[in-house]
Protein backbone atom coordinates (compact mmCIF):
# COMPACT_ATOMS: atom_id res chain seq x y z
CA UNK A 1 0.00 0.00 0.00
CA UNK A 2 1.68 3.27 -0.49
CA UNK A 3 1.18 6.33 1.55
CA UNK A 4 -1.14 8.13 -0.57
CA UNK A 5 -3.50 4.87 0.03
CA UNK A 6 -3.34 4.92 3.60
CA UNK A 7 -6.46 5.83 5.59
CA UNK A 8 -6.84 9.17 7.73
CA UNK A 9 -6.68 8.42 11.03
CA UNK A 10 -7.60 11.25 14.35
CA UNK A 11 -6.86 9.40 17.90
CA UNK A 12 -7.37 10.96 20.76
CA UNK A 13 -7.46 9.53 24.73
CA UNK A 14 -8.83 10.38 27.69
CA UNK A 15 -8.31 9.48 31.53
CA UNK A 16 -11.30 9.07 34.21
CA UNK A 17 -10.63 11.02 37.47
CA UNK A 18 -8.97 8.28 39.39
CA UNK A 19 -5.87 8.00 37.39
CA UNK A 20 -2.65 8.68 39.13
CA UNK A 21 -1.80 11.86 36.94
CA UNK A 22 -5.74 13.16 37.30
CA UNK A 23 -5.40 12.96 40.45
CA UNK A 24 -2.32 14.75 41.02
CA UNK A 25 -3.94 17.76 38.69
CA UNK A 26 -6.72 17.71 40.83
CA UNK A 27 -5.03 18.59 43.58
CA UNK A 28 -3.14 20.65 42.28
CA UNK A 29 -5.92 22.24 41.28
CA UNK A 30 -8.07 22.34 44.42
CA UNK A 31 -5.36 23.91 46.04
CA UNK A 32 -5.54 26.80 43.57
CA UNK A 33 -8.59 27.06 44.14
CA UNK A 34 -8.48 27.36 47.89
CA UNK A 35 -5.99 30.33 47.80
CA UNK A 36 -7.51 32.58 45.36
CA UNK A 37 -10.69 31.55 47.57
CA UNK A 38 -8.51 33.76 50.56
CA UNK A 39 -6.40 35.86 48.40
CA UNK A 40 -7.31 36.44 44.61
CA UNK A 41 -3.61 37.80 43.78
CA UNK A 42 -2.43 34.43 44.97
CA UNK A 43 0.72 33.72 42.86
CA UNK A 44 0.95 29.56 42.79
CA UNK A 45 2.69 26.91 40.93
CA UNK A 46 2.08 23.73 42.32
CA UNK A 47 3.00 20.43 41.37
CA UNK A 48 2.11 16.83 43.20
CA UNK A 49 3.69 13.58 42.45
CA UNK A 50 2.30 10.23 43.70
CA UNK A 51 4.05 6.90 43.88
CA UNK A 52 2.50 4.10 45.55
CA UNK A 53 1.71 5.21 48.70
CA UNK A 54 3.36 8.53 48.89
CA UNK A 55 1.98 11.71 47.89
CA UNK A 56 4.58 14.87 48.05
CA UNK A 57 3.16 18.73 47.13
CA UNK A 58 5.69 20.83 45.58
CA UNK A 59 5.84 23.70 43.82
CA UNK A 60 5.78 27.81 45.32
CA UNK A 61 2.68 29.30 46.73
CA UNK A 62 2.69 33.05 47.96
CA UNK A 63 -0.62 34.06 49.36
CA UNK A 64 -2.05 36.17 52.20
CA UNK A 65 -4.26 33.32 52.76
CA UNK A 66 -3.47 30.10 55.01
CA UNK A 67 -4.25 26.86 53.36
CA UNK A 68 -3.71 23.17 54.65
CA UNK A 69 -2.52 21.72 51.55
CA UNK A 70 -2.34 18.78 53.08
CA UNK A 71 -6.28 18.64 54.12
CA UNK A 72 -6.64 19.87 50.12
CA UNK A 73 -5.21 16.62 49.14
CA UNK A 74 -7.76 14.47 51.11
CA UNK A 75 -10.59 16.86 49.62
CA UNK A 76 -9.91 14.75 46.47
CA UNK A 77 -8.64 11.46 47.66
CA UNK A 78 -12.04 10.78 49.90
CA UNK A 79 -14.22 10.76 47.18
CA UNK A 80 -12.45 8.53 45.12
CA UNK A 81 -12.65 5.59 48.06
CA UNK A 82 -9.42 6.35 49.82
CA UNK A 83 -8.72 7.09 53.08
CA UNK A 84 -5.81 7.67 55.40
CA UNK A 85 -4.36 4.69 55.66
CA UNK A 86 -3.47 4.58 51.70
CA UNK A 87 -1.13 7.76 51.65
CA UNK A 88 1.07 9.60 53.71
CA UNK A 89 1.20 12.95 52.45
CA UNK A 90 4.26 15.05 52.30
CA UNK A 91 3.86 19.10 51.39
CA UNK A 92 7.13 20.59 50.65
CA UNK A 93 6.09 23.92 48.78
CA UNK A 94 8.54 27.51 49.02
CA UNK A 95 7.25 30.65 48.04
CA UNK A 96 7.18 32.63 45.00
CA UNK A 97 10.79 33.89 43.79
CA UNK A 98 10.87 37.61 44.28
CA UNK A 99 12.51 38.14 41.05
CA UNK A 100 10.21 36.43 39.55
CA UNK A 101 7.44 38.37 40.94
CA UNK A 102 8.92 41.84 40.18
CA UNK A 103 8.88 40.94 36.51
CA UNK A 104 5.15 40.48 36.17
CA UNK A 105 3.83 42.95 38.04
CA UNK A 106 4.82 46.41 37.73
CA UNK A 107 3.24 49.32 38.58
CA UNK A 108 -0.32 47.51 37.65
CA UNK A 109 0.73 45.94 34.31
CA UNK A 110 0.79 42.34 34.84
CA UNK A 111 3.66 40.10 32.28
CA UNK A 112 3.66 37.17 31.58
CA UNK A 113 4.80 35.09 34.31
CA UNK A 114 7.62 32.77 32.42
CA UNK A 115 8.73 32.69 28.41
CA UNK A 116 6.73 29.74 26.85
CA UNK A 117 5.10 28.93 23.60
CA UNK A 118 1.04 28.25 23.73
CA UNK A 119 -1.53 26.98 21.23
CA UNK A 120 -5.54 27.41 20.75
CA UNK A 121 -6.90 25.34 18.46
CA UNK A 122 -10.77 24.87 17.09
CA UNK A 123 -12.81 22.98 14.58
CA UNK A 124 -16.17 22.90 13.29
CA UNK A 125 -16.59 18.62 13.94
CA UNK A 126 -18.51 19.53 16.97
CA UNK A 127 -20.87 21.90 18.09
CA UNK A 128 -18.35 22.81 20.29
CA UNK A 129 -15.82 23.21 18.12
CA UNK A 130 -13.55 20.32 19.17
CA UNK A 131 -11.58 17.40 17.42
CA UNK A 132 -14.70 14.57 16.97
CA UNK A 133 -12.36 11.70 18.54
CA UNK A 134 -11.25 14.02 22.16
CA UNK A 135 -15.01 14.30 22.79
CA UNK A 136 -15.83 11.10 22.35
CA UNK A 137 -13.49 9.83 24.57
CA UNK A 138 -14.14 12.26 27.62
CA UNK A 139 -17.66 11.82 26.79
CA UNK A 140 -16.95 7.74 27.26
CA UNK A 141 -15.32 8.31 30.90
CA UNK A 142 -17.90 10.79 31.94
CA UNK A 143 -21.03 9.00 31.14
CA UNK A 144 -19.20 5.67 33.47
CA UNK A 145 -18.30 8.48 35.73
CA UNK A 146 -22.20 9.27 35.83
CA UNK A 147 -22.94 5.70 36.54
CA UNK A 148 -20.49 4.81 38.86
CA UNK A 149 -21.80 8.17 41.20
CA UNK A 150 -25.08 7.45 40.98
CA UNK A 151 -24.14 3.86 42.53
CA UNK A 152 -25.97 2.40 39.56
CA UNK A 153 -22.74 -0.44 39.54
CA UNK A 154 -20.83 -1.30 42.74
CA UNK A 155 -17.64 -2.79 41.02
CA UNK A 156 -16.12 -0.23 38.65
CA UNK A 157 -13.46 2.07 40.06
CA UNK A 158 -12.58 5.74 39.61
CA UNK A 159 -9.37 4.99 37.31
CA UNK A 160 -10.02 4.37 33.84
CA UNK A 161 -9.19 5.55 30.35
CA UNK A 162 -10.43 5.49 26.91
CA UNK A 163 -8.87 5.74 23.16
CA UNK A 164 -10.73 6.62 20.55
CA UNK A 165 -9.63 6.48 16.60
CA UNK A 166 -11.85 7.62 14.07
CA UNK A 167 -11.29 7.19 10.06
CA UNK A 168 -11.60 10.89 8.38
CA UNK A 169 -10.75 9.28 4.94
CA UNK A 170 -14.03 11.07 3.57
CA UNK A 171 -14.29 13.89 5.75
CA UNK A 172 -17.95 14.20 5.67
CA UNK A 173 -19.09 11.03 6.44
CA UNK A 174 -16.36 10.06 9.74
CA UNK A 175 -16.12 6.65 10.62
CA UNK A 176 -15.18 5.05 13.99
CA UNK A 177 -12.60 2.68 13.57
CA UNK A 178 -11.69 1.20 17.13
CA UNK A 179 -12.59 2.21 20.66
CA UNK A 180 -10.39 1.32 23.55
CA UNK A 181 -11.88 1.30 27.24
CA UNK A 182 -9.70 0.72 30.74
CA UNK A 183 -11.55 0.51 33.91
CA UNK A 184 -10.27 -0.25 37.64
CA UNK A 185 -12.39 -2.82 38.86
CA UNK A 186 -12.72 -4.97 42.13
CA UNK A 187 -12.30 -8.38 43.03
CA UNK A 188 -15.04 -9.94 42.44
CA UNK A 189 -16.09 -8.37 39.26
CA UNK A 190 -15.96 -10.81 36.43
CA UNK A 191 -14.99 -10.36 33.41
CA UNK A 192 -18.72 -10.76 31.93
CA UNK A 193 -19.22 -8.01 34.15
CA UNK A 194 -16.74 -5.67 33.00
CA UNK A 195 -17.17 -6.30 29.49
CA UNK A 196 -21.16 -5.75 29.83
CA UNK A 197 -20.69 -2.45 31.56
CA UNK A 198 -18.27 -0.94 29.11
CA UNK A 199 -19.95 -2.30 26.13
CA UNK A 200 -23.30 -0.45 27.43
CA UNK A 201 -21.18 2.88 27.92
CA UNK A 202 -19.65 2.59 24.23
CA UNK A 203 -23.25 1.98 22.94
CA UNK A 204 -24.85 5.23 24.83
CA UNK A 205 -22.24 8.12 24.05
CA UNK A 206 -22.16 6.63 20.22
CA UNK A 207 -25.26 6.80 19.63
CA UNK A 208 -25.66 10.37 20.49
CA UNK A 209 -22.88 10.97 17.60
CA UNK A 210 -25.00 8.76 15.49
CA UNK A 211 -21.92 6.96 14.39
CA UNK A 212 -21.04 3.27 13.27
CA UNK A 213 -21.33 1.17 15.69
CA UNK A 214 -19.19 -1.92 13.13
CA UNK A 215 -15.60 -0.87 15.06
CA UNK A 216 -13.30 -2.73 16.90
CA UNK A 217 -13.47 -2.89 20.40
CA UNK A 218 -10.65 -3.38 23.08
CA UNK A 219 -12.09 -3.91 26.75
CA UNK A 220 -9.87 -4.30 29.82
CA UNK A 221 -7.15 -5.66 27.13
CA UNK A 222 -4.76 -6.62 30.01
CA UNK A 223 -6.98 -8.49 32.38
CA UNK A 224 -7.38 -7.92 35.44
CA UNK A 225 -7.31 -4.26 36.41
CA UNK A 226 -7.63 -4.10 40.25
CA UNK A 227 -4.74 -2.15 41.16
CA UNK A 228 -5.04 1.45 40.24
CA UNK A 229 -4.17 4.85 41.39
CA UNK A 230 -1.12 6.01 42.49
CA UNK A 231 -1.03 2.40 43.99
CA UNK A 232 -0.45 0.84 40.57
CA UNK A 233 1.11 3.78 38.76
CA UNK A 234 3.28 7.05 39.22
CA UNK A 235 1.24 10.11 39.00
CA UNK A 236 2.44 13.44 37.99
CA UNK A 237 0.94 16.79 37.68
CA UNK A 238 0.75 18.23 34.36
CA UNK A 239 1.71 14.91 31.97
CA UNK A 240 -1.64 14.47 30.72
CA UNK A 241 -1.59 17.77 28.81
CA UNK A 242 -3.04 16.45 25.40
CA UNK A 243 -5.78 14.75 27.06
CA UNK A 244 -6.51 18.05 28.70
CA UNK A 245 -6.34 19.99 25.47
CA UNK A 246 -6.97 18.83 21.97
CA UNK A 247 -6.13 14.62 22.17
CA UNK A 248 -3.13 15.17 20.08
CA UNK A 249 -5.40 16.74 17.17
CA UNK A 250 -3.71 20.42 17.35
CA UNK A 251 0.03 21.23 19.03
CA UNK A 252 0.63 21.66 22.48
CA UNK A 253 3.47 24.19 23.76
CA UNK A 254 4.36 21.43 26.44
CA UNK A 255 3.80 23.96 29.44
CA UNK A 256 0.84 22.29 32.14
CA UNK A 257 -1.88 23.57 32.94
CA UNK A 258 -3.04 22.29 36.31
CA UNK A 259 -2.24 24.09 39.80
CA UNK A 260 -0.96 27.87 38.10
CA UNK A 261 -3.02 30.74 38.39
CA UNK A 262 -3.43 33.24 35.52
CA UNK A 263 0.09 34.96 35.49
CA UNK A 264 1.60 31.85 34.37
CA UNK A 265 0.70 32.07 30.52
CA UNK A 266 1.03 28.38 30.19
CA UNK A 267 -2.15 28.27 31.04
CA UNK A 268 -3.76 32.00 30.42
CA UNK A 269 -2.53 32.02 27.36
CA UNK A 270 -3.46 28.99 26.21
CA UNK A 271 -7.12 29.98 27.22
CA UNK A 272 -6.71 32.87 25.45
CA UNK A 273 -5.56 31.22 22.12
CA UNK A 274 -8.45 28.91 22.01
CA UNK A 275 -10.92 31.90 22.50
CA UNK A 276 -9.11 33.41 19.18
CA UNK A 277 -9.09 30.21 17.39
CA UNK A 278 -12.70 29.49 18.32
CA UNK A 279 -14.39 32.68 17.16
CA UNK A 280 -12.53 32.59 13.75
CA UNK A 281 -13.81 28.96 12.88
CA UNK A 282 -17.64 30.12 14.50
CA UNK A 283 -17.14 33.85 12.21
CA UNK A 284 -16.68 30.64 8.98
CA UNK A 285 -13.27 32.65 8.01
CA UNK A 286 -12.03 28.63 8.45
CA UNK A 287 -13.47 24.93 9.11
CA UNK A 288 -10.15 24.83 11.28
CA UNK A 289 -7.56 27.10 13.08
CA UNK A 290 -4.57 26.81 15.29
CA UNK A 291 -3.28 30.00 16.75
CA UNK A 292 -0.08 30.19 18.60
CA UNK A 293 0.93 32.67 20.92
CA UNK A 294 4.73 33.34 22.11
CA UNK A 295 5.66 35.63 24.87
CA UNK A 296 8.75 36.23 27.17
CA UNK A 297 8.47 37.04 31.14
CA UNK A 298 7.56 40.46 32.26
CA UNK A 299 6.21 41.26 28.73
CA UNK A 300 2.50 42.29 28.72
CA UNK A 301 1.75 41.04 25.58
CA UNK A 302 2.64 38.21 23.34
CA UNK A 303 5.77 38.63 21.25
CA UNK A 304 4.60 37.17 18.59
CA UNK A 305 1.98 35.09 17.27
CA UNK A 306 0.27 33.10 14.03
CA UNK A 307 -2.30 31.43 12.54
CA UNK A 308 -2.51 28.52 10.51
CA UNK A 309 -5.77 27.27 8.80
CA UNK A 310 -5.00 24.28 7.31
CA UNK A 311 -5.63 24.99 3.82
CA UNK A 312 -9.28 25.05 4.94
CA UNK A 313 -9.96 29.33 4.42
CA UNK A 314 -11.37 31.34 1.73
CA UNK A 315 -9.13 34.25 2.93
CA UNK A 316 -5.82 34.74 3.06
CA UNK A 317 -3.59 34.06 6.61
CA UNK A 318 -2.04 37.34 6.34
CA UNK A 319 -5.56 39.16 6.11
CA UNK A 320 -7.19 36.93 9.20
CA UNK A 321 -4.06 37.86 10.81
CA UNK A 322 -4.37 41.72 10.65
CA UNK A 323 -8.02 41.33 11.51
CA UNK A 324 -7.65 39.55 14.60
CA UNK A 325 -4.85 42.13 15.50
CA UNK A 326 -8.02 44.58 15.53
CA UNK A 327 -10.52 42.86 17.32
CA UNK A 328 -8.48 40.96 19.94
CA UNK A 329 -6.74 42.19 23.03
CA UNK A 330 -3.91 41.15 23.27
CA UNK A 331 -2.72 42.54 26.93
CA UNK A 332 -2.56 39.71 29.24
CA UNK A 333 -4.37 41.73 31.76
CA UNK A 334 -6.87 42.28 29.72
CA UNK A 335 -7.34 38.46 29.14
CA UNK A 336 -7.22 37.44 32.82
CA UNK A 337 -9.55 39.99 33.36
CA UNK A 338 -12.37 38.92 30.65
CA UNK A 339 -12.17 35.52 31.70
CA UNK A 340 -12.22 36.09 35.68
CA UNK A 341 -9.18 33.99 36.27
CA UNK A 342 -8.35 35.07 39.40
CA UNK A 343 -11.46 33.81 40.61
CA UNK A 344 -11.66 30.07 42.15
CA UNK A 345 -13.02 27.92 39.08
CA UNK A 346 -9.87 25.61 38.26
CA UNK A 347 -10.90 22.05 40.20
CA UNK A 348 -13.39 22.00 37.73
CA UNK A 349 -11.56 21.63 34.99
CA UNK A 350 -9.12 19.01 36.54
CA UNK A 351 -10.94 16.11 34.36
CA UNK A 352 -12.44 15.61 31.08
CA UNK A 353 -10.61 18.43 29.25
CA UNK A 354 -10.17 22.71 29.29
CA UNK A 355 -12.36 23.14 26.31
CA UNK A 356 -15.19 22.66 24.40
CA UNK A 357 -16.93 22.29 28.07
CA UNK A 358 -20.42 23.31 27.36
CA UNK A 359 -21.14 21.69 30.61
CA UNK A 360 -19.38 24.66 32.45
CA UNK A 361 -18.97 27.34 29.75
CA UNK A 362 -16.11 29.28 30.90
CA UNK A 363 -15.47 32.69 29.82
CA UNK A 364 -12.76 31.28 26.96
CA UNK A 365 -14.95 29.55 25.49
CA UNK A 366 -17.34 32.36 24.32
CA UNK A 367 -17.90 33.23 20.98
CA UNK A 368 -18.52 37.40 21.35
CA UNK A 369 -16.30 38.32 18.68
CA UNK A 370 -17.61 36.14 16.26
CA UNK A 371 -19.63 39.29 14.86
CA UNK A 372 -16.84 42.14 15.19
CA UNK A 373 -14.93 39.56 12.63
CA UNK A 374 -17.77 39.18 10.37
CA UNK A 375 -17.31 42.76 9.70
CA UNK A 376 -14.24 42.41 8.11
CA UNK A 377 -14.80 39.75 5.15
Amino acid sequence: MSICELKKFQTSESVGRGHPDKICDQISDVILDECLKQDPNSKVACEVFAANRLIVIGGEISTKGYVDLVKMAWKVLFPLGYDESDFTIISNVNSQSSEIFNAVEKLGVIGSGDQGIVYGYATDECKNFMPLSINIANDLLKFAEKIILEKKVNFIKHDMKSQVTINFNNESNPIIDTVIMSVQHDEKATNNNIQTFCNYVIDKVVEKYKLNFDFKRVINNSGKFTIGGPIGDTGLTGRKIMVDSYGTIARHGGGAFSGKDCTKVDRSGAYFARYIAKNIVAAKLAKKCEVELNFAIGHPTPISFQIETFNTSNYPTKKITEVVKQVFDFSIKSFIEKFKLKTPIFSNFSVYGHFGREDLNPEWESLDQVENLKKFF
